[in-house]
């Protein structure tokens, strides 16, 4: 028998070197036969995997380690990239495949599978691996970070929109000089709305102000709206008749990119900018039937969702609503939903027309005259109580709005210090309670007596009590520390009323 060549010294020092490099490399490595069994396989590879080199010898490796993708679903040899390496010769570069650990456990890798010829013949791979749980681990924090600081600047992006409609329409408000003022008057009715307006601002009572157009109906959903602990966010104004039926709904409960032709970008609504706050629904009753549904759905849930979205949003928002329409007359005929009307109609308050409190217009001329000067920076005009007579005598149809307008048109118009009003109708209807007075000009120490002279009236009248359901605050429709104030600076003493009562 012939005996075979001993191995070279030099090849034996070669084979050493070899699984010392084996034993070092950090990395995994193992090779495959041409039948995918397992021809060698490193420390590192053991300790990654789980399995001892005599376990995986001689054995197909993939069935031990690559059976399964990552979801647990077979992975078939014929799909492999190692076995595809020697069986058409390409090297094979994986970046997100798993091996799976002797204790079932999948391991994220990357691999490299290289062809080994002998001859010119494919024999084999070799196979050398890496564990990337850690990358892996990072990589999905790194995403859930992105994603949170992604939510995180939508978020952002929605409160400065938010932020940004809110200015807008506080701007609208401080532009808006008639409407920061407070309801001028000390007619009875002007006290009944304003009793009515403190008893109600405090709760979270749907209030319904009905009323000719041009009595002030925005004025005291103001008014409702400053007096309540809502006071610190904005009143949002929503004109109803202004509204396509079409756009109600992006214009009421906003809309999402895309939702529509047009929609470029999302877009909060007036609820939800409202949110907090009050909104005040004016021109309720010009509401198509077919979207009043919509709207008491929110106001009973206080749920709604932006079109285009099924997210469900929820917000507290006060509502105050405005019609000169007769919304009862509505509900009888079919032009308006009878839930709705009880839902809106909790509070109801009548703004009154000018005609019912003829008393009023030598107060609310002074402040329209005052207001309109400085606007239009003029010096402040005087008018003649005849004219002031004049105007109490008018039926005034367009209500407060027309007497304002009127007041700023001859403002501009006037030369002088007199203010001249030579454009009132011919044709005036008296009216009963017009007031006959005799100066000639009304001046603010006029306003003045005639404020101080409310005041002695309303003390008379509640026995020189200030606070309270029967008071002469409550009366003259202010508040206690106002009149507190008040009479300490026209020097009105209320002891006498006190003892007058008291006899």
């Amino acid at each position: 028998m012939t005996q075979l060549p001993a191995i070279p010294p030099v090849f034996q020092q070669f084979e050493q070197q070899n699984q010392l490099i084996l034993s070092a490399a950090g990395e995994g490595i193992y090779g495959v036969d041409a039948e995918g069994r397992a021809t060698f396989v490193n420390p590192a590879a053991e300790r990654i995997l789980g399995w001892k080199a005599e376990e995986l010898i001689g054995n197909n490796i993939h069935l031990a380690i690559h059976h399964s993708h990552n979801d647990g679903t077979d992975y078939c040899a014929q799909d492999c990239p190692i076995f595809a390496a020697f069986r058409d010769g390409s090297v094979r570069r994986v970046e997100d495949e798993v091996f799976w650990r002797r204790d079932g456990h999948p391991v994220p890798v990357e691999y490299t599978s290289t062809p080994i010829f002998d001859q010119g013949k494919r024999v084999g791979a070799v196979v050398i691996f890496r564990d990337v749980s850690e990358r892996k681990t990072a990589q999905t924090k790194l995403h859930a970070t992105m994603e949170a600081l992604r939510l995180a600047l939508e978020q952002v992006e929605q409160l400065k929109h938010k932020l940004e409609l809110e200015n807008a329409y506080l701007q609208q408000e401080i532009s808006d000089t008639f409407s920061s003022q407070a309801i001028v008057g000390t007619s009875p009715a002007v006290q009944q709305i304003n009793y009515q307006i403190q008893l109600v601002a405090p709760t979270v009572a749907t209030v319904l102000v009905t009323g000719e157009s041009g009595t002030g109906k925005e004025l005291i959903a103001r008014a409702i709206h400053r007096a309540s602990d809502r006071n610190q966010r904005p009143l949002i104004r929503v004109n109803c008749a202004a509204i396509p039926p079409e756009l109600f709904e992006s214009e009421f409960f906003g809309h999402v990119r895309g939702a529509f032709s047009g929609a470029v970008s999302a877009r909060m609504g007036r609820f939800e900018v409202a949110d907090g706050g009050t909104l005040f629904l004016d021109e309720v009753g010009e509401l198509p039937l077919a979207l009043q549904g919509k709207l008491l759905r929110v106001l009973q849930d206080g749920e709604f969702e932006r079109v285009g979205e099924s997210i469900t949003r929820k917000v507290d928002v006060r509502v105050i609503t405005a019609t000169n329409r007769d919304l009862k007359q509505g509900v009888e005929n079919g032009t308006f939903r009878e839930d709705l009307y009880f839902r809106l109609n909790v509070f109801p308050i009548r703004s009154v027309p000018l005609r019912e409190r003829l008393e009023d217009i030598p107060l609310l001329v002074t402040h329209f005259l005052k207001a309109s000067c400085q606007r239009f920076h003029k010096p402040l005009l005087k008018i003649s109580l005849a004219q002031i007579q004049r105007l109490q005598e008018y039926h005034w149809p367009g209500n407060i709005r027309e007497l304002e307008n009127r007041i700023e048109r001859q403002v501009i118009l006037s030369q002088g210090d007199k203010l001249v009003l030579d454009d009132l109708p011919h044709h005036l209807i008296p009216h009963p309670q017009a007031v006959k007075t005799t100066s000639d000009t009304v001046t603010e120490q006029d306003c003045r007596q005639v404020q101080y002279q409310a005041m002695v009236d309303a003390l008379a009248r509640c026995g020189g009590k200030i606070y309270g359901a029967d008071g002469a605050a409550q009366l003259l429709g202010i508040k206690p520390t106002t009149l507190s104030s008040r009479l300490k600076k026209s020097g009105i003493n209320r002891q006498p009323f006190l003892m007058a009562s008291l006899q």
